[in-house]
Parts: C-alpha cells; sequence; structure tokens
C-alpha cells in the first residue's frame, strides 16, 4: 500500500562488484582470487569489473585487460555469461518491485528505488533497505550496497560509502553537515579533469564549493556550472522514472588528461567500442536504429553527432567521431559512444513483415 508524502524517501540500490560476483556465487573456489569480467588482450578488451582482491592490485572497470594482465599476472579472467547475469537481475529487480513500484533500473546491477509512499517496516527507509539487502542475499546470492536519502544524488552517494556490502543512511536532518564535508570528487559528473580545475581553485569540499557564486561557476564551467552550484546545496529534485522503454545503449569516458588531438580520440575509440559491444551483448542485441558519437571537449562545450545510414564497427564511429571532432578542432575530455534502439512499435511491425 503506498500513500502520499511530502519527504521524499529515496533508495540506490548497488549489486557490489556483479558480474564478478555471480561468479564467485557459482564457483566459491574464486571468492579470494583476483577475478576479473573483461574482452581479451588480443582484441584490446576491457574490463567490464572485477572482484575486490583484483581491485587490491590496481583493477578496474573500463581498464585495458591488458594492463590488467600486467599489473595481476595470476589474475583469473573470464569472458562473462551475459544471459546468466540478465537472469540474476531480474530476480533481484522483482524483489524491487516486492517494495514499490516506483524503480528505475541504471542497468543490470544498480537502480533507484521511491519509497516515499511505502507503509510496510512502518516507512523506515533503513528497515526498507535492510530487508532489500537481507532479500537479495538470501534468494539470489549476492550483496547490495544500498544507500538511502531524500534525493537521487545523495542516495547514490550513500549506496557507495561503506562498500562493499553497505548501507548509508542519510536522513533530512543530517544532510547539511554531510555536504559540508563530501569531497567535490563524489558530485555526479565530476571526473578527474574537472576534479583538478576545482583543486586548482583551490576547492576540495562542497563547503569550500559553496562559497563560488554561481556567475563564477558558470565562467569557469559553462553549464555545468548550474549543477555544481545545486549538487553543493543539496538541490536535486528529479524523480525516480520507471523505465518503460530503453531508447538508447550508450558507453562513454571522460580522460584524466585530455586528449590532445584527432589521433589521440581515434586511439581512445577502439576500447568505447569493445564497451558498447559488450554491452549491447547484455542486452540481447536489440534491433538498432542509429550510431551516436559524443565529444565533450576542454572548454565543456559539447556536441553530438547521430547517423542512421551506417552499420556499427570501429570505421563507422570513427567517421563520426572525425566530422564531431571537426566542429569544435580542440582536446577533448570526455568522449562517447553508442546506438539508438528501434522502438518497439518498430520492431514489432518488422516482425510482422517477415
Amino acid at each position: 500500500m503506498v500513500r502520499p508524502s511530502p519527504e521524499r524517501k529515496i533508495l540506490h540500490a548497488d549489486c557490489d562488484c556483479f558480474y564478478a560476483a555471480v561468479e564467485m556465487r557459482d564457483n566459491p573456489a574464486l571468492a579470494e582470487r583476483p577475478l576479473a569480467i573483461g574482452g581479451s588482450p588480443e582484441r584490446r578488451g576491457v574490463i567490464a569489473t572485477c572482484n575486490y582482491p583484483a581491485r587490491a592490485y590496481g583493477i578496474h572497470s573500463a581498464m585495458p585487460t591488458a594492463r590488467a594482465l600486467r599489473l595481476c599476472p595470476q589474475l583469473v579472467l573470464l569472458p562473462g555469461d551475459f544471459a546468466k547475469y540478465r537472469e540474476v537481475s531480474q530476480r533481484i529487480q522483482a524483489i524491487f518491485h516486492e517494495l514499490t513500484p516506483l524503480v528505475e533500473p541504471l542497468s543490470l546491477d544498480e537502480a533507484y528505488l521511491d519509497v516515499t509512499g511505502v507503509e510496510r517496516f512502518s516507512g523506515s527507509a533503513t528497515w526498507m533497505a535492510r530487508w532489500l539487502k537481507a532479500e537479495c542475499l538470501a534468494r539470489t546470492g549476492i550483496t547490495l550496497s544500498v544507500g538511502a536519502a531524500p534525493s537521487k544524488f545523495l542516495a547514490k552517494v550513500a549506496s557507495d560509502w561503506e562498500k562493499p556490502d553497505g548501507l548509508t543512511v542519510i536522513a533530512p536532518e543530517r544532510v547539511e553537515a554531510f555536504l559540508c564535508d563530501l569531497p567535490v570528487k563524489k558530485l555526479h559528473g565530476v571526473g578527474p579533469a574537472t576534479g583538478a580545475r576545482l583543486e586548482a581553485l583551490g576547492i576540495t569540499t562542497c563547503e569550500e564549493l559553496r562559497a563560488l557564486p554561481l556567475a563564477r561557476l558558470l565562467e569557469e564551467f559553462g553549464k555545468f556550472g548550474r549543477r555544481l552550484f545545486e549538487l553543493a546545496r543539496g538541490i536535486d529534485e528529479r524523480p525516480v522514472k520507471v523505465e518503460r522503454e530503453r531508447k538508447s545503449i550508450s558507453v562513454e569516458t571522460t580522460f584524466a588528461r585530455d586528449l590532445p588531438d584527432l589521433a589521440s580520440c581515434r586511439e581512445a575509440l577502439a576500447p568505447l567500442c569493445e564497451r558498447l559491444e559488450e554491452r549491447l551483448a547484455r542486452y540481447g542485441r536489440p534491433p538498432l536504429a542509429g550510431l551516436v558519437v559524443k565529444v565533450r571537449f576542454d572548454d565543456f562545450s559539447l556536441t553530438t553527432l547521430e547517423s542512421r545510414g551506417l552499420a556499427p564497427g570501429l570505421d563507422a564511429y570513427a567517421r563520426l567521431l572525425e566530422q564531431a571532432w571537426e566542429r569544435g578542432r580542440r582536446p577533448v575530455r570526455l568522449l562517447g559512444v553508442g546506438a539508438r534502439l528501434r522502438p518497439e512499435a518498430e520492431r514489432r511491425q518488422l516482425a510482422l513483415e517477415l
């Protein structure tokens, strides 16, 4: 039963090293060994995820597999069984829906839940989070880290606070104190480059960020400056959106150092395309309607280029990248590739015609 309430209660649930966790569940002998799920080093593969023993060696997601193996030669590398991961994900998502119909999946292993009007557990978001963690572990063997807060932004920060197997609650009365000490690198959208620029301004915490007026932030960071201004004050009114139909699949990377020229961008394109291919495989390779390249330059200007006439592949994305880069001809701080999916109605029509 759901009742209206003016005070939002948002949960962010995130499976700990999900793909690796499924493999360790099915083969407990892997639990203490460095383990990663990723592509082959011979094909310039990248790491999709890894367990905590592997992270102790400095391995992380999106790292080239070849580098991961250099850091840890004894690393157990598995190609991944995405059909199995999807099946586990569906069971976890079903548990989420037992608690509330307001679930916004972000990927196979994480979601936002709006539990504002849930009356179970006396309306306590903390008890709800504990129930989610216990039920997911009992039914699927997978641990969740859960954050509870009045907004999506804070709930996501909270879920990452005590990983793995964490539970952090930021009650409304704790928000102000929590934000004052929060490092700016924890803010959504602040990657290594933005973090370095903020640090150059003498800003490492949200309290220090608040000292900069909005006009200065807009001057330094463009439109993203307004988002920084809001997040430093805990302003995030985004609702939990129940996803009805996925319209696109994409991956992107914010680089620690800006890519200086088009040749550097081309070199960074292959690992991104491999990650996109892995994501498309997770979703059963749905029919595509178009390809997209996204480029954010060092001045924070953003351009995207889409084509509906190209077949997916590295060559096609390279052609789009070249055209997109020509629009700015500047160093690049973020690069992304994606695919537009055919609408469900169009897929059904094609099936009927076949």
